[in-house]
């Protein structure tokens, strides 16, 4: 029996009265979540619900997907909801819903969270073979709608994974000390974990399935209206293991620097330029 109560009316839909309590028996399990809050709640969605996403997966990149082929994250693809078919876009609509948000925020005891209508960042992920996503702490500023980020929920839509197929979710001490969880991305499998600068994730094991197939995932954030302007805007931060190969990402820190000295009216326009040139890049990449 699956987490999360099945509509029998439509599936891809949460009943609000079904589901308003959920969540709250988890709590205290959540915020003792070891190196910070989280939770990894097994058959977390009625089955139906995870046929449809494995069948329906994306088999190539469309006008919203992000690509990504470099030493921090290798052979990633994000799918935007908006592209997918009809049954696929009502689920996702759906996790933006009420009756979702109230079960996150039974779970991890915050209130007024607020969900992404631009899916920025989220979707459906992929990694295929070889493929591997370096520690990081998440970008903290959804700045089309100036909301904190908050909640990240992660759903698996991986058949019969083993850990010797790579990839496994890691959970590291903030300063890189020590890895404290590792857990396998099995078919759904939802890890929920509050998102902050201290939070480092990843899973840098590179996917190596004997048959080639990728890891895949259902890639979910949640925000508060909590910003303000004393707090830094950042980006995605990676963060090296200890005693491995994992290159730090000076692109960012560069960049970084240099809004730290550069007026902000010349940030402005010099964000202009990098948008068109990167827009640029995806059409060319046919992403």
């Amino acid at each position: 029996m699956s987490y999360l109560p099945r509509n029998p009316k439509d599936p891809t839909l949460f009943d609000f009265d079904a589901v308003k309590d959920l969540g709250a028996e988890l709590y205290e399990k959540y915020i003792s979540g070891d190196p910070f809050p989280h939770i990894a709640i097994d058959n977390f969605l009625p089955e139906n619900l995870i046929d449809l996403c494995i069948e329906k997966f994306p088999e190539r990149p469309d006008p919203g997907s992000e690509s990504f082929n470099r030493d921090q994250e290798r052979y990633k693809t994000s799918y935007h909801p908006d592209n997918m078919e009809p049954e696929l876009r009502h689920l996702f609509y759906a996790f933006n819903s009420r009756p979702f948000i109230r079960i996150i925020e039974n779970i991890s005891g915050i209130r007024g969270l607020i969900p992404d209508p631009f899916f920025l960042g989220g979707g459906f992920h992929e990694t295929r073979q070889g493929g591997h996503l370096d520690m990081h702490a998440d970008f903290n500023h959804h700045k089309p709608l100036d909301l904190e980020r908050r909640i990240n929920v992660l759903i698996y839509l991986n058949r019969d994974w083993k850990d010797e197929y790579g990839g496994q979710l890691e959970l590291w001490r903030t300063d890189m000390s020590e890895q404290v969880q590792s857990i396998t991305p099995i078919a759904n499998r939802c890890v929920m974990f509050t998102t902050t600068q201290q939070s480092m994730h990843g899973h840098p094991q590179p996917v190596n399935h004997p048959d080639g197939k990728s890891r895949r995932s259902i890639a979910l954030y949640y925000y508060t209206a909590t910003w303000n302007a004393t707090k830094a805007s950042k980006t995605t931060q990676f963060h090296a293991r200890p005693n491995t190969q994992d290159r730090p990402d000076w692109q960012v820190r560069t960049n970084e620097l240099i809004g730290d000295i550069t007026p902000p009216v010349l940030m402005r326009q010099l964000a202009k330029v990098h948008y068109r040139l990167s827009r640029g890049q995806r059409k060319q990449n046919g992403a």
